[in-house]
């Protein structure tokens, strides 16, 4: 435990690394100092006290069910020696998962090890579009089920009723929180809540169309042990503590200046991050693409993407991102969960050979991409700095050499963002 009299108030759970790096922005925003740790700690060398929220980044996902639970669990336990008062579970505002889990096996594992009977579901984060009505998800205007998450490789989405999709990964009662409830603010939605709760509802998805509801639902949710959801609805919780006199309205920490060159790494196949591949080499940036199929063949793809890197005195993309019939194509012929291994050890590998070569400043498309570069630059603990897309801020590892990064999740970011956040990293104002 941290001996220092401060202590953290709300201690994370996310389900991938970038959706952490997302919702830790989130708490920076509203005043929370927060620190990002990558996977549990194993001990108590991490700088903890000055940290009003601690963000635990999992890679659970796209695991076995019982292995998220285990490492939730896992990391439940460790944030609550360190003092955390209530805890959230972040997952993506897309809510994808797959098939079998694991948001529902997850979340009920949380409610059992707290002691809990009810908490909220709520993937809704407006600034990107992501609205609930009447328990269904909307990606911009349209239904989940028909955004380009349905052809997502990993995590395919073709319902769009969460109360549905939740359902199936869970034995607990699934509700809603209809907006009705939540227009009229933050004691019809306690009221609600408790009138769900006498009806045997033990976990609802909530309804939002704007920040404002999230507000709401941020308020109505300060007396409940666990809140679920995406980065959004935790805006809410700061002012929670701020209210109750635990938490003063801090700045995030500047970030260090950190010299040496930048690289862009891009394993995401969602349609962001391919629109943001094509702006970089429409303005004729230079790129090279790694092929899952070469690196099958066993052909030296991490050595000739080191080298055109390093024969360039440009930033350089490294790229994997290809659109959904190249992605099928490819996992056709190696296999899922082949196609998607090869590719992070090789960007990971190239994020090595890079740093080895002085390369200090990433940024990162992707979640298993981002979590394949941070563990193979040895990264265990991040500080978070200032956004540069919603979504999105800078950050610094702590207990190394400094390094910059800027982790993307697939979905996020403006179309040039590759170029905003190398010129935020290097400390640029564009």
């Amino acid at each position: 435990m941290n001996a220092s009299t401060h202590r953290p108030l709300l201690g994370c759970i996310a389900d991938d690394f970038t959706g952490a790096t997302d919702l830790a922005n989130m708490l920076v925003r509203g005043g929370m100092r927060t620190i990002q740790t990558i996977g549990i700690p194993t001990d108590d060398t991490l700088p903890t006290a000055n940290a009003d929220a601690i963000v635990v980044a999992l890679k659970s996902r796209t695991t076995p069910a019982a292995v998220a639970v285990a490492e939730s669990l896992t990391a439940l336990h460790w944030l609550r020696e360190q003092g955390c008062e209530q805890f959230f579970f972040k997952y993506c505002s897309t809510f994808d998962s797959t098939p079998a889990g694991n948001i529902g096996q997850v979340t009920e594992a949380l409610m059992a090890a707290l002691g809990t009977d009810f908490t909220l579901a709520c993937p809704a984060f407006p600034e990107t579009g992501r609205t609930v009505f009447r328990g269904h998800l909307f990606v911009q205007d349209a239904l989940l089920s028909e955004s380009s998450m349905q052809h997502h490789p990993l995590t395919p989405m073709t319902d769009a009723n969460l109360v549905r999709v939740l359902q199936t990964q869970t034995e607990l009662p699934v509700g809603l929180l209809r907006y009705d409830h939540i227009a009229q603010g933050p004691q019809a939605v306690q009221s609600e809540i408790a009138r769900l709760r006498a009806e045997g509802i033990r976990i609802a998805i909530a309804d939002a169309l704007s920040n404002a509801d999230l507000l709401t639902l941020g308020e109505s949710c300060k007396e409940l042990p666990l809140i679920t959801g995406g980065s959004g609805v935790a805006q809410g919780l700061p002012d929670n503590f701020r209210r109750a006199g635990q938490l003063q309205n801090r700045q995030a920490d500047a970030l260090p200046a950190v010299s040496g060159r930048g690289i862009v790494l891009a394993g995401s196949a969602s349609q962001a991050t391919n629109g943001q591949v094509a702006v970089w080499r429409e303005a004729n940036r230079p790129s090279l693409r790694i092929d899952p199929l070469a690196l099958a063949r066993g052909e030296p793809v991490v050595e000739e993407a080191l080298a055109f890197v390093l024969a360039s005195d440009e930033p350089v993309l490294i790229y994997a991102t290809s659109s959904p019939i190249d992605v099928k194509a490819v996992q056709a012929e190696l296999g899922v969960e082949r196609a998607g291994q090869l590719v992070e050890h090789a960007l990971g590998s190239i994020a090595a050979g890079l740093h080895e070569q002085g390369v200090r400043r990433f940024v990162v498309a992707g979640g298993e991409t981002s979590g394949a570069v941070v563990k193979a630059l040895n990264i265990r603990a991040l500080q978070i700095g200032p956004q540069i897309d919603p979504g999105v801020p800078a950050t610094a590892s702590i207990d190394t050499e400094p390094m910059l990064l800027a982790l993307k999740s697939g979905n996020f970011g403006s179309p040039d963002f590759f170029a905003k956040a190398l010129d935020r990293l290097a400390g640029g104002t564009q």
